[in-house]
C-alpha cells in the first residue's frame, strides 16, 4: 500500500492522528471491533492505558493475520466509554499507539458510547486497511 497523509494547514495540527490518508492498494481490510480482551473471552486491565494498550494490540494481531503492518492502517475509530478519562489520558495513550503501532498515523476518530458489549470495557477499536 501505498498511504500519503494529508494535513491542511487550514485545519489545526493533528495530534497523534491524520486529517486524511489517500491510500492506493489491492486489498481492503475491514477490522472488527476489539476490546481488551484476551484469548480466553475475559476483559482484562482495569485502567484505560491498560485496556487501550490490549485492544490495540487485539487489532493489530487481527491485522498482521491477514499480512497487513500498522502502516496499512487507513481509518481507526476509537469508542471510548469515557471521552474525558480518554483526554485525560491522552499523553499516554499516544505513547502507546506509537509503541505499538509507529508513527504512521491513520484518518481517526473518538467517539463517546454509553457502553460497549462487553459491560468492563472502557475501550473499542475498529478500523479498515489497505493492503498492497
Amino acid at each position: 500500500m501505498t498511504a500519503e497523509r494529508v494535513n491542511p494547514p487550514e485545519l489545526s495540527p493533528p495530534a497523534g492522528f491524520s486529517h486524511a490518508v489517500v491510500a492506493t492498494g489491492s486489498r481492503l481490510v475491514f477490522l472488527a471491533g476489539q476490546t481488551a480482551l484476551d484469548a480466553d473471552g475475559e476483559v482484562v486491565g482495569d485502567t484505560l492505558p491498560e485496556q487501550f494498550t490490549r485492544a490495540l494490540a487485539n487489532l493489530l494481531t487481527a491485522l498482521r493475520a491477514v499480512g497487513g503492518a500498522p502502516a496499512d492502517l487507513a481509518r481507526v475509530t476509537v469508542y471510548a466509554t469515557d471521552v474525558a478519562a480518554y483526554r485525560a489520558h491522552a499523553r499516554e495513550l499516544g505513547r502507546i499507539w506509537r509503541e505499538l503501532a509507529g508513527r504512521d498515523y491513520p484518518a481517526m476518530a473518538v467517539v463517546g458510547v454509553v457502553r460497549l458489549w462487553d459491560e468492563q470495557a472502557l475501550v473499542e477499536l475498529d478500523g479498515f486497511a489497505l493492503l498492497p
